[in-house]
């Protein structure tokens, strides 16, 4: 069979020149490594980033008032939040749901004052959906479900308005009909690490900000699921369920400024590892222009006995698939185990860029550590960019070898 026979020759060739055949596959191999250790790396970015986003507020979705993601008004209310509610509790693999609602305000103190945006939650379920809140110190303890006239703030804020735990503040909303006062004791004084992040808490239960603003219901449904890979399909399964008047989105477009980050972070991989396979692919086609032109006679005498073109470029493809297989394997020795280390030890961004760096982003807290992406996928992209490289580069020799002309090929031997 002649596809047995063009394998014992590829193989044959490759081992003649073994030099050669182990730096073309030790050239591909560290190419695809990289590629390899750049995709871990920013998918673990990725994902550090779109875990940090939804833990801190935003959610993975969020059911929200058809108008608010045009003018992100906090005096929107759901329509229906009871069957929106319901609706979300049943769909698969969700985490937590957590309701909100929001209003701007200013709080007083003496004669210091804050503007601040006051969140009414539910504190079971905000204490499950929030890192900020189940993740950072308290001084003193979080609001419970039975609270009336309680008040959690951040650090920064107490700071400002010089107040401590036990301290009454004056709160001024924007209430449905007129501006709203109240006063709201200090329970707790959260610190996250960050002094932007903290300048921003100020929880109230959702039972007081209906009371004190007149507005009646939560304004979002925050959603966090078990698993980010499923926010797509899950984004459209509730999409047909909710109740007229009432959407659900993703962290995308609750937080754009971040989700473009994110793209543009994936843009970048792709456009490095679109680099790497031409530059491997360059390098592999030079060596097989060479072992082409180097075996010119062998191939006349071939196609003098008869064998056709295109079995003379599967000659040159299997080559290439050799090689790319060989490389397959020391990129997934050399990128796998980078990817390894990244997945298990991560990166330390504190000790890189010193304590001065802030880990926030508005309302979101990030993390220090970033940690590699791991699985079985390293095993299909490093065969996909290895195989892919090595394939493109044999196009030309394939061809070329296709060209020779068997009389002259011979009287030049």
């Amino acid at each position: 069979m002649i596809g047995v026979v063009s394998v014992k020759y590829a193989l044959r060739s490759l081992l003649r020149h073994t030099r050669r055949t182990i730096l073309s596959v030790i050239g591909v191999g560290i190419g695809c490594g990289m590629a390899l250790l750049a995709k871990s790396w920013i998918g673990g970015a990725a994902e550090m980033q779109i875990r940090a986003i939804s833990e801190s507020g935003g959610g993975h979705l969020r059911v929200v008032p058809e108008q608010w993601p045009i003018t992100r008004e906090n005096s929107l209310r759901l329509v229906d939040w009871e069957t929106a509610l319901e609706k979300v509790k049943s769909l698969p693999n969700l985490r937590v749901a957590a309701m909100r609602a929001r209003a701007n305000g200013l709080l007083a103190f003496g004669n210091r004052t804050a503007g601040v945006q006051v969140v009414g939650v539910d504190p079971v379920a905000e204490r499950r959906a929030n890192r900020l809140v189940s993740k950072a110190d308290i001084e003193g303890r979080y609001l419970e479900q039975e609270d009336l006239g309680n008040v959690v703030i951040g650090r920064t804020l107490a700071d400002q308005l010089d107040v401590e735990r036990e301290d009454d503040l004056f709160v001024t909303l924007v209430g449905r009909e007129e501006i709203q006062s109240a006063m709201l004791r200090i329970v707790g004084i959260i610190e996250t690490g960050s002094r932007e992040v903290d300048a921003m808490i100020c929880h109230v239960t959702l039972r007081d900000i209906e009371e004190i603003t007149g507005y009646v219901g939560p304004g979002e449904i925050t959603i966090l699921l078990d698993d980010y890979r499923l926010i797509e399909s899950r984004h459209r399964e509730l999409a047909g369920q909710l109740p007229a008047g009432d959407v659900v989105i993703t962290w995308k477009e609750v937080n754009a400024a971040l989700a473009a980050g994110v793209e543009s972070d994936r843009g970048f991989t792709r456009v490095l590892v679109g680099i790497i396979v031409v530059v491997v692919s360059l390098g592999i086609a030079s060596a097989q222009l060479t072992a082409v032109l180097e075996r010119r006679t062998e191939f006349a005498v071939l196609s003098a006995l008869g064998m056709k073109g295109r079995q003379v470029i599967s000659l040159v493809v299997l080559e290439a698939l050799a090689v790319g297989l060989g490389g397959a394997f020391v990129a997934l020795a050399l990128g796998g185990t980078g990817a390894y280390y990244l997945s298990t030890r991560g990166v330390n961004l504190a000790a890189l860029v010193g304590e001065e760096f802030s880990f926030s982003i508005g309302e979101v807290l990030l993390e220090p550590y970033v940690f590699g992406d791991f699985g079985i996928w390293l095993v299909w992209y490093a065969l996909g960019v290895s195989v892919t490289s090595t394939m493109v580069a044999s196009i030309y020799p394939a061809w070329l070898a296709t060209r020779l002309n068997p009389a002259d090929a011979l009287r030049t031997g």
